[in-house]
């Protein structure tokens, strides 16, 4: 175990600051192009965040591009909080490595290759899926732990191993996405912990759950902080105690991309409660971290809040896999042809009224 935590924590040590200077360079370079200083808006910020990050060595650009999914099943559906059954799980992964769910479309269309992982699908093993399998689902944490701390901190390091090495080969842009019936009581349960919100403000009705039985689903979110009273300084026994196996790998890809010094865009009020662990873990993550859609889940606007992030897409959207993520890539990619091939308004013999 002090291997594996030694090697955990010098990977976080590792985390690089952005790049100060690249990022005041890459606002002057903007400034200067041809449009009135400003005019695109966010699209400039999102530009000199990614300058800023030291893997894309000071230029704004995308090379491959990744979408990872992390798949698994989760003790508390026995509770009655989720209304698909859970083979649902099995089922949508299949789907996933025949390229017909939503995120599959999504990606297809931005470019992006699909990692379908299973880290702990209660079910077979499914061909064409990466297997890092923890266990066949983890535990019911309205009972006890989601997993042990061991494991939490094991598949950290595995995600974060395989994030590393698509970034070697050429990823320069990941995206996360999950896939698990009921793993939206986790997700709410974290967002309680990590936010100091009641459980009550932060409980939706993920998959269509009717309202009638969102009470229950509260009730289970309380009794699961009850009964593991996770510490809220430590982002790995939050996921461990009242998360899952989808959740921690999320966080893994985040933290795997942010020790490369590279972008993750986020997906929904899953990818959220990952990356409020995430970045209780490691704080230095923050500056890679791109939100694509508003969720419209309920406790999508605290966790946003805690965040500090304003996402990008404001769609409705709660279907979860990555979808939003891989929809927002495109304004990735918008970005960084912004920076590298608009013209210059000196090139251009224009000036402006404030003289630049």
């Amino acid at each position: 175990m002090r291997t594996l935590m030694q090697t955990l924590t010098s990977l976080l040590r590792d985390i690089p600051k952005p790049d100060s200077d690249a990022m005041a360079h890459a606002r002057q370079h903007i400034d200067g192009l041809l449009k009135p200083p400003g005019s695109l808006g966010r699209l400039e910020a999102l530009a000199v965040q990614l300058a800023g990050m030291p893997g894309l060595n000071g230029t704004p650009h995308v090379g491959k591009k990744a979408m990872l999914v992390m798949c698994a099943d989760h003790g508390v559906w026995d509770e009655g909080v989720a209304v698909s059954p859970k083979v649902v799980t099995a089922i949508q992964a299949a789907n996933m490595t025949q390229g017909t769910t939503g995120v599959c479309v999504l990606a297809a269309q931005a470019g992006a290759k699909v990692h379908v992982i299973d880290v702990g699908i209660d079910a077979d093993p499914i061909p064409g899926v990466v297997n890092m399998r923890v266990a066949r689902g983890c535990g019911n944490i309205a009972t006890g732990p989601a997993m042990s701390r061991v494991q939490a901190e094991e598949l950290l390091l595995e995600v974060m191993r395989y994030t590393r090495e698509l970034a070697q080969s050429g990823v320069t842009l990941f995206g996360v996405g999950e896939l698990g019936m009921a793993n939206t009581t986790p997700a709410a349960a974290i967002v309680s912990v990590l936010t100091g919100s009641d459980a009550e403000d932060v409980v939706g009705i993920g998959a269509n759950l009717p309202l009638s039985r969102i009470g229950n689903k509260v009730e289970v979110v309380r009794r699961a902080i009850a009964v593991n009273r996770p510490d809220p300084r430590d982002g790995v026994e939050v996921l461990a105690k009242v998360g899952g196996f989808d959740l921690v790998g999320m966080a893994g890809v985040m933290l795997g991309a942010a020790s490369c010094g590279l972008p993750v865009v986020l997906d929904g009020f899953l990818s959220y409660s990952a990356a409020l662990a995430a970045c209780q873990v490691a704080p230095e993550i923050k500056p890679y971290l791109i939100p694509s859609h508003f969720s419209a889940e309920k406790g999508a606007r605290i966790a946003l809040e805690h965040l500090e992030l304003e996402p990008y897409l404001h769609m409705g959207m709660r279907l979860g896999e990555g979808s939003g993520a891989a929809l927002a890539m495109p304004i990735v990619e918008a970005a960084c042809a912004m920076y590298r091939n608009m013209g210059q308004l000196a090139a251009s013999n224009i000036v402006l009224p404030n003289g630049k």
